[in-house]
């Protein structure tokens, strides 16, 4: 059982440095943002509807259900391309220490969703997390447009991730994921058509960024989808959310190693980043302790 336990959790730590290793493949793909989600996405589909056909996995779901997944898959389409966006106009670190802010801006939209009140120290440490950016804007001006792309993908994440703490409660994991690929997918396809960007030029894809493209669509997001869900059944939550924000520390270590004096920002830079990352850890220490005090007190 311990082993079992030890080999998930070790499992779990591979799918977040997965998911750090997702910016480093934002930075090395040469196209633009909305054509990088779009073979994304699509990719993702193909690598997930042959996973399905493979575990004899059904793809049926009601009406209602197509609706939720249709929007939630448009918001996580758009959220991919905000995130890869500020990438490209910043760089790894500046767009993943902003996206940390998505704790933030959950616990303002989590109340309205699940009825319940705004709690007022997630509030506190929503400002804390602000003065945190305060540093990096202050001292990384010349970022300031891609921390403003991130700031509104971490807020789609966030929206994101409330809709699905919704429908998990009535949908398989599965069959949410594919479904939000497939309309995001379809969702983007809609604007480059009628935004006539469909050329000779966007099919006109490079050796490597093919190479990237399927490592990011295949490992990055159709296993991690899924794998994450088959972890999450052996796993706690709150042991779940404290490796997921190790996220950032993975990818800008990964971001130093490879881009060098690219990922190299200023001390005070550094200082706001860390402010972040204690603060999202220690939300997440004061949630489990208040989880377990419920637990208690029903006893």
């Amino acid at each position: 059982m311990q082993e079992n336990k030890l080999k998930n959790y070790l499992h779990l730590h591979l799918i977040v440095f997965i998911w750090g290793f997702t910016a480093i493949l934002g930075a090395l793909i040469s196209i633009d943002s909305v054509p990088l989600v779009w073979y994304r996405m699509c990719l993702a589909v193909v690598f997930i509807v042959i996973y399905f056909l493979f575990r004899k996995i059904s793809f049926k779901v009601d009406k209602k259900g197509l609706l939720k997944f249709a929007v939630s898959g448009v918001i996580i389409a758009v959220h991919w391309v905000t995130f890869f966006e500020a990438i490209k106009i910043s760089n790894v670190s500046v767009a993943l220490v902003t996206m940390s802010t998505g704790a933030f801006f959950a616990a303002l939209i989590e109340p309205l969703f699940f009825k319940r009140k705004i709690a007022f120290t997630e509030i506190i440490l929503g400002l804390l997390i602000i003065g945190g950016l305060y540093l990096i804007f202050n001292f990384e001006s010349q970022y300031t447009l891609g921390i403003i792309y991130a700031l509104i993908s971490s807020f789609l994440s966030a929206l994101f991730a409330v809709l699905n703490g919704l429908f998990i409660k009535k949908y398989d994991a599965n069959i949410i994921s594919f479904y939000q690929l497939l309309f995001g997918a379809l969702g983007i396809t809609l604007y480059l058509i009628f935004a006539q960007k469909f050329t000779v030029q966007f099919f006109q894809i490079t050796t490597n960024d093919w190479g990237y493209l399927i490592l990011l669509s295949s490992i990055c997001t159709a296993y991690a989808f899924i794998a994450s869900v088959k972890v999450m059944k052996y796993i706690t939550p709150y042991t779940v959310m404290l490796t997921i924000n190790l996220e950032p520390v993975y990818a800008i270590i990964l971001a130093l190693f490879i881009f060098g004096e690219k990922e190299q920002m200023s001390p005070e830079f550094y200082y706001g980043a860390f402010i972040i990352l204690i603060i999202v850890l220690l939300n997440g220490i004061m949630k489990n302790k208040t989880i377990i005090k419920n637990k208690i007190s029903k006893k």
